[in-house]
C-alpha cells in the first residue's frame, strides 16, 4: 500500500481554485475511513488549522461515544454528538409521508432526507463555532455530495465546502495506507464488499455483486427485514391513525413519532415488508442498482396514499400526484431547500387538512395490503354508491349528463367520417 505521489501539491492547488484556505472547518463524521482520514488530510494537505466533527444520530443504532472518541483520536480539535432523531421525523419523514414522497415510484427516500437535516445541524455547528468552512466524505459520484453541497449553499452561501474524497485520488487500500500515518485506528474486521448506508427511516445497500443487475441479492445483506421463508404463515394486522396526513397511532395507541416508526419498522420488517431492488437513475447522470429496506415508510405511505382516496376530492387527488412526483425528484435531488420545494410544500399542507382517519393494513409474506380505511372526513356516500334498495343515485340523470360529456366526441366523429 503506497500514498500517491506529489498528493499535496495537486490537491492544494484544487482547493486553492475551488474555495480559498479555510482555517475552522466542520467536519461530517461517521467515524469510517474516509471521514476519518479526512481529519489530518484536512490538516496536513490542505492547511485547515482546526477541524471540529460532528456525529449526528438518525437512529442509525451506532453508538456514538465511541465515534465521538475515535475522531479525537484521528486528530480532530473538538468531536460533537448530535441526536436529531426526533426532528428528522416530524421535520422530513412526515412532510414526505404527506406527499407521498417516491422517487420514480418506488424509493421512500430514506437516505435523500437525511442529507438536507445533516446539513443544517453542519451549518448550525459552524456559525456557532465560528466555521468558516464545512467538509464531508462524499465521493464525486454519488448523489450526497450534490444533496450536501446545495443544501449548506442554500443555508449559508458564504461558507467553504471542502471534499477531499472527491479530489484526493486515493484507493481504498492508498486511504488506509495514509490514515495509518497518523495513527488512525482501523479496527480489523471481515470485509464487506458492501456500501451501507442506515437510518431510522431505512437502509441503503450498494455494491459488490449487487452492481450486476442480473444478480440475486444474497440474503446476507438484510438487516430490517426478514426472509419471506422466515416470516410468520398467518397475516397480522395493524390500524394506522393519521392526524392532519401525520401517522399518529398504531392499534389505538398514540405513539410518540420515533417509537412510531421504530415499532412499524420492526413489525412490518418481521414480515418481510419493505424491501426494494432497482436500477434507479442518479442526479450525475448514471444508472446505479440499489437495494433498499424501509418498512415502515413503505407501508406508511401506502395507508397515506389510500386514506387520501377516501377524504380528497378526485381533481384534487390527480393534481396532487404530478406535485409528488415534482417533489421526489427535488428531494432527491438535494433540492429540499429550494423555493419550488417551499411552494410545493404550502400545496401540500393545504390538501391534507382533511386527511385524517384510520387504515387497516395487512401484512403477510412480504406484503401490506390496506383492507380497510375509515375517516370522519370521508367523501364516500354509501346510499350514492350503493346497488342495493338503498340506492339514491338518480339514474334517469345519467342520460342528459351522458349526452353533453359525449358531445365534442360525436361532433368530431361527423366532421372527420368522410
Amino acid at each position: 500500500m503506497t500514498t500517491p505521489v506529489n498528493l499535496k501539491a495537486n490537491t492544494s492547488s484544487q482547493l486553492n481554485n475551488s474555495t480559498g484556505r479555510a482555517k475552522r472547518a466542520v467536519l461530517a463524521y461517521s467515524g469510517g475511513v474516509d471521514t476519518s482520514v479526512c481529519i489530518p488530510y484536512l490538516k496536513h494537505e490542505w492547511g485547515v488549522q482546526e477541524v471540529i466533527t460532528l456525529a449526528v444520530d438518525l437512529g442509525q443504532g451506532d453508538e456514538l461515544e465511541p465515534i465521538r472518541q475515535k475522531a479525537l483520536q484521528s486528530g480532530a480539535d473538538e468531536s460533537l454528538v448530535a441526536n436529531v432523531q426526533d426532528v428528522f421525523v416530524r421535520e422530513y419523514a412526515f412532510p414526505a409521508i404527506q406527499a407521498n414522497a417516491l422517487y420514480e415510484n418506488r424509493y421512500p427516500l430514506a437516505t435523500a432526507l437525511a442529507r438536507p437535516l445533516i446539513a443544517k445541524v453542519l451549518v448550525e455547528v459552524a456559525e456557532k463555532y465560528g466555521a468558516d468552512a464545512i467538509a464531508h466524505g462524499c465521493t464525486g459520484k454519488g448523489n450526497d455530495q450534490v444533496r450536501f453541497d446545495v443544501s449548506i449553499g442554500a443555508l449559508n452561501p458564504n461558507l467553504k465546502i471542502l471534499a477531499p474524497a472527491r479530489e484526493w485520488g486515493m484507493s481504498r487500500e492508498e486511504t488506509i495506507a495514509y490514515g495509518e500515518k497518523f495513527d488512525i485506528p482501523f479496527p480489523v474486521k471481515k470485509s464487506s464488499p458492501y456500501s451501507l448506508d442506515k437510518n431510522l427511516l431505512g437502509l441503503a445497500i450498494e455494491a459488490g455483486i449487487l452492481e450486476d443487475p442480473w444478480a440475486e441479492p444474497p440474503e446476507e445483506i438484510y438487516q430490517m427485514t426478514k426472509a419471506i421463508a422466515d416470516t410468520p404463515n398467518q397475516p397480522e394486522y395493524v390500524e394506522i391513525t393519521f392526524a392532519g396526513g401525520v401517522p399518529v397511532a398504531l392499534n389505538g395507541e398514540t405513539l410518540a413519532p420515533v417509537t412510531l416508526i421504530d415499532r412499524l419498522n420492526q413489525l412490518a420488517g418481521s414480515h418481510g415488508v419493505g424491501r426494494i431492488d432497482m436500477v434507479e437513475n442518479r442526479l450525475v447522470g448514471i444508472k446505479s442498482r440499489e437495494i433498499y429496506e424501509s418498512p415502515a415508510m413503505t407501508v406508511l405511505i401506502q395507508a397515506h396514499r389510500d386514506l387520501e382516496s377516501l377524504t380528497l376530492t378526485a381533481d384534487v387527488t390527480r393534481y396532487k400526484r404530478g406535485i409528488e412526483e415534482t417533489y421526489s425528484q427535488l428531494v432527491y435531488n438535494g433540492q429540499w431547500y429550494s423555493p419550488l420545494k417551499a411552494a410545493l410544500d404550502a400545496f401540500i399542507q393545504q390538501t391534507q387538512v382533511r386527511v385524517s382517519g384510520t387504515v387497516r393494513v395487512q401484512l403477510f409474506k412480504g406484503n401490506a395490503t390496506i383492507v380497510g380505511r375509515k375517516s370522519d372526513n370521508s367523501l364516500y356516500n354509501t346510499e350514492l354508491a350503493t346497488y342495493g334498495a338503498e340506492d339514491q343515485f338518480d339514474h334517469k340523470a345519467a342520460e342528459g349528463f351522458i349526452y353533453v360529456w359525449g358531445l365534442p366526441t360525436r361532433i368530431w366523429s361527423q366532421q372527420t367520417r368522410g
